[in-house]
């Protein structure tokens, strides 16, 4: 998968080819960012192969659960931990975003630092989900739901990883200052990634937990 569907992370901002791969800024030089406008058909495309991705092991899991040997692991309570933490993560880079809409260029990359080290805590925490069921033995061929555990929760933290080289790209290009209030489109683009993967664990974490 290409984007930021797997860990190396490709940039989502909007590219020229008249201009040799630079992004135009908001008056049409080669400098800074573009305007923000529609979402590119790349971003786009991106979410909708993850959602029907994800769509996919929903559809296996209904399935696989109505066997017999479907049988329910309770999950660490550093699961429910790391969904806050992924949602404040959201919270800090959309305070990043409306202090460059603010015009303060100087906050903004503060903010973004913050919300990336909060998925770099997110991926940390699903580490020690794991290493927490391992300790109790439970491990893939314990039962499918455990299985079905680890599979979702180590492609969605694929998932995670990609969007971090995003935030870490956007994140470089806020310290350059080349964002501004009417300029900040690969900002815009990296952080509806980011709250789409935020919101993809806790959709899979209330699935795997009532379901």
């Amino acid at each position: 998968m290409s984007g930021l569907a797997s860990p190396g992370a490709v940039p989502l901002e909007s590219f020229s080819p008249s201009t040799g791969g630079r992004s135009l800024s908001s008056n049409g030089g080669p400098h800074g960012d573009v305007r923000p406008g529609p979402y590119p058909m790349g971003l786009m495309a991106i979410l909708a192969t993850v959602a029907m991705l994800f769509a996919a092991f929903t559809a296996a899991l209904l399935v696989r659960r109505t066997g017999a040997d479907w049988t329910p692991v309770e999950l660490p309570v550093i699961v429910w931990i790391n969904a806050v933490v992924i949602v404040a993560s959201s919270v800090l880079v959309e305070f990043s975003k409306r202090a460059l809409r603010d015009g303060d260029g100087a906050h903004a990359p503060v903010w973004l630092t913050m919300g990336s080290v909060f998925g770099v805590f997110f991926l940390v925490g699903q580490l020690v989900a794991w290493r927490a069921l391992i300790a109790q033995g439970v491990l893939l061929p314990t039962s499918r739901h455990a299985a079905c555990f680890y599979m979702l929760s180590a492609v969605h933290g694929a998932h995670v990883l990609g969007g971090l080289g995003a935030l870490t790209w956007t994140l470089n290009r806020a310290f350059k200052g080349a964002y501004t209030a009417s300029s900040h489109a690969g900002l815009d683009h990296a952080a509806i990634y980011w709250h789409f993967v935020g919101t993809v664990w806790i959709y899979l974490l209330i699935l795997l937990s009532v379901v």
